[in-house]
């Protein structure tokens, strides 16, 4: 098995964070990143290049994290299904982005790609690459969902027949919130634990992941960005971001491994959509357009089927 490399797969997560706010940044039209670099504090070391977009002409709010941390131990979140890793050193870094427009009709999207390696003096390390992209519609276009899986397919094709169906099975599961068996989107692509193949044919599969990230997304923040919406359409869309607090704070691995793992919370938490809205008890009118979200559009299936 080939030998983790990770200054290579520093040197690309570090690229990639910069060509996703340059395209995210021209998409806008009108805000630009600003970067924030820290150093973790406390137990443990690294830090990062945190950078956030507020009140653009497209995004309401947008951030594309990098970090590096290491530390002595992992994090019960870590370590509770697999115990080989306790009492290993580890370092994690990657690139991890949310994207939250103004306009309901465009969704919001979130993609993270990272690397894991957990050493012990004496012992082979363990690694493991993880990932993927999804999207969180608030109005249904069954265009814009096809297209989004075309391109992840597209992107998992060189490495095997059966990548796409098996991490889009995979994303279906991950980001459901089982608390109100609902899915968060429509899903996309997630993996973890990703070592089978060795080192370079895993780490190609996960750039080939990050790259296509923004070939999903931008054709459709292009086709949605100039539909006129009203009070309606905003309130809803405030009102489905509490699906996304929801499952971040509750589920999200990473959210959960950064807390645990004395992560920089302002960086944790930058996922975090700035507007949102609770009720209790709603139901969306029968027919309208915000039930056809949930009778239609938040019901996995191979969306992939339907376009052929």
């Amino acid at each position: 098995m080939s030998q983790p490399d990770i200054n290579a797969v520093r040197a690309y997560f570090i690229d990639l964070q910069d060509r996703i706010c340059k395209e995210i940044e021209a998409a806008d039209g009108k805000a630009q990143f600003i970067e924030d670099n820290w150093q973790r504090e406390g137990t443990g070391g690294g830090g990062g290049r945190t950078r956030v977009l507020t009140d653009g002409g497209t995004f309401e709010q947008g951030g594309v994290n990098f970090s590096q941390v290491t530390g002595d131990s992992l994090p019960a979140s870590a370590t509770a299904s697999r115990p080989e890793l306790a009492g290993r050193s580890f370092e994690a870094l990657g690139v991890s982005l949310v994207i939250h427009p103004h306009n309901p009709y465009i969704p919001t999207s979130h993609a993270n790609v990272r690397f894991f390696i957990a050493e012990k003096e004496g012992e082979e390390p363990i690694w493991w690459f993880g990932g993927g992209y999804d999207l969180t519609p608030y109005y249904g276009f069954e265009e814009d969902v096809i297209s989004w899986h075309q391109t992840a397919k597209t992107a998992c094709e060189p490495f095997g027949d059966d990548v796409y169906s098996r991490y889009k099975q995979w994303c279906d599961d991950y980001f459901l919130l089982k608390h109100r068996n609902e899915p968060r989107g429509v899903g996309g692509l997630f993996f973890d634990d990703l070592n089978e193949g060795g080192f370079e044919h895993c780490f190609n599969f996960m750039k080939s992941v990050g790259d296509s990230y923004t070939q999903a997304y931008l054709p459709i923040v292009k086709r949605r960005k100039e539909l006129a919406f009203g009070e309606r359409e905003r309130d809803f869309q405030l009102y489905r971001r509490g699906r996304y607090v929801e499952f971040n704070l509750v589920y999200d691995r990473g959210t959960l491994f950064g807390l645990q793992s004395g992560g920089r919370t302002e960086s944790i938490l930058m996922s975090l959509p700035p507007l949102v809205k609770w009720r209790y008890n709603w139901q969306p009118e029968a027919g309208s357009a915000e039930a056809e979200l949930y009778d239609v559009f938040l019901k996995p299936r191979d969306w992939l089927a339907s376009s052929e």
